[in-house]
């Protein structure tokens, strides 16, 4: 029973590196596209239905919890940290850019996106 659990664990982390290139391709893009469109002049950034702000942190910093977890191998903590340190840098950004404002709102909002992302990519990795 020991071993049909061990080589189960092993086909399973060997899927999760066979795409883990993949899934660093996915992570980078996302995290471009959160920066830009973050750093967009407000009239330009784009919009994801009648989503207030909020919701858009929230679900770029989901997907970016759940991606980073995927791509690297590295510990929740550390990805969490990887994250509210992007969300921070992302607002004092917005702070250079005329038309956005700086909030702290939103880096409660990141945190909120992260955690849940990276829950989740706990439970990813075990189907993965």
């Amino acid at each position: 029973m020991v071993q049909i659990h061990l080589w189960s664990s092993l086909l399973r982390k060997s899927k999760l590196y066979k795409y883990r290139t993949l899934f660093k391709v996915l992570f980078w893009l996302a995290l471009s596209v959160a920066y830009i469109a973050a750093v967009l002049p407000q009239e330009l950034a784009p919009t994801i239905g009648t989503l207030s702000d909020k919701a858009h942190h929230i679900l770029a910093f989901l997907v970016l919890g759940i991606l980073i977890r995927l791509a690297y191998a590295i510990d929740y903590w550390t990805a969490l940290l990887w994250l509210l340190g992007f969300g921070v840098f992302i607002e004092i950004s917005q702070y250079f850019v005329e038309g956005r404002c700086s909030e702290i709102n939103d880096i409660l909002a990141d945190s909120i996106g992260s955690f849940i992302g990276l829950k989740l990519s706990k439970y990813l990795r075990k189907i993965i």
